[in-house]
């Protein structure tokens, strides 16, 4: 867990009322003790062990007050966060992770198993690439920029992340949520362009309440609920039920079947999407 926990909450109370039984929690872990503090709450809440790691800290005690990844020196610190957050969750012998919210790019997945949920369709690429990747707004924002009805949540088995290849959320996509449309608020797309082409040579900060930034953070607030909420509970169960696969090929199958996703709602029951199928959108 990185922030306020909504993920992991929805995880947990479904695990505990029994709605999914699949899997059992052995503990949760923060990078971010200072802010985090839903991460101790939910523990207590639950009767299990908090850990942390504080990766500012451990950035900052190496002598770099930035974590971003923007130098051999600063991946080489992220290793080796890395490799202690993996000895210090290990002792609870952890059969696969759940990133709830968790938002360093590290490597635990070459330790164990993780799956994520991501606010994007990782379905839609172009040219062979997923265009709905990336942090925080960005894949809403470019939903919106692209002219796309909706937007969904989608949950890979996460892989190992390498700033050479520029690999972030990759991984085979284990679910995907249902369509949620977009709502634009009223606005049309070119006013959303232009709000983009404002933002050259200005830092994040400036542009952070702009008029696509707060469109696309409204809509991440419905897609947490909507999207997060159903499928990353589902996915995750299926998953720990041995009901995922991958065959020789790297290809993902579901209850023995080639499958592309499965899509999961709150109502219906989970259907499998073909490889050979276009999602319905």
């Amino acid at each position: 867990m990185s922030g306020s926990g909504t993920n992991a909450e929805c995880l947990l109370r479904d695990w505990r009322t029994g709605v999914h039984t699949s899997w059992n929690p052995c503990v949760i872990a923060t990078d971010r003790p200072k802010t985090c503090f839903r991460a101790q709450e939910l523990a207590e809440e639950y009767g299990l062990p908090c850990v942390s790691l504080d990766l500012h800290e451990f950035y900052r005690v190496r002598g770099l007050e930035k974590t971003i990844l923007d130098s051999p020196r600063a991946l080489e610190i992220r290793d080796e966060w890395t490799d202690e957050l993996w000895h210090t969750i290990q002792p609870f012998h952890p059969d696969f992770g759940l990133l709830a919210g968790f938002v360093p790019l590290s490597n635990i997945t070459t330790c164990l198993p993780c799956l994520n949920v991501h606010p994007g369709d990782l379905t839609v690429e172009e040219d062979g690439r997923r265009i709905f990747t990336g942090l925080h707004r960005e894949p809403t924002e470019n939903a919106i920029l692209k002219g796309f009805p909706h937007i969904r949540s989608s949950v890979i088995l996460a892989q190992a992340f390498h700033a050479a290849e520029g690999d972030i959320d990759g991984g085979p996509i284990l679910g995907i949520s249902e369509a949620l449309p977009l709502d634009l608020g009223g606005h049309a797309r070119e006013e959303f362009e232009e709000c983009k082409a404002a933002r050259a040579g200005k830092k994040a900060a400036e542009y952070k309440n702009d008029l696509l930034a707060c469109t696309a953070l409204a809509n991440i607030e419905v897609l947490k609920k909507r999207g997060d909420q159903i499928v990353f509970p589902q996915a995750a169960d299926d998953f720990a039920s041995g009901k995922f696969d991958l065959d020789a090929d790297g290809g993902l199958l579901y209850c023995g079947e080639p499958v592309q996703t499965v899509e999961y709602s709150e109502k219906e029951p989970p259907k499998p999407v073909k490889r050979t199928c276009k999602i319905r959108e």
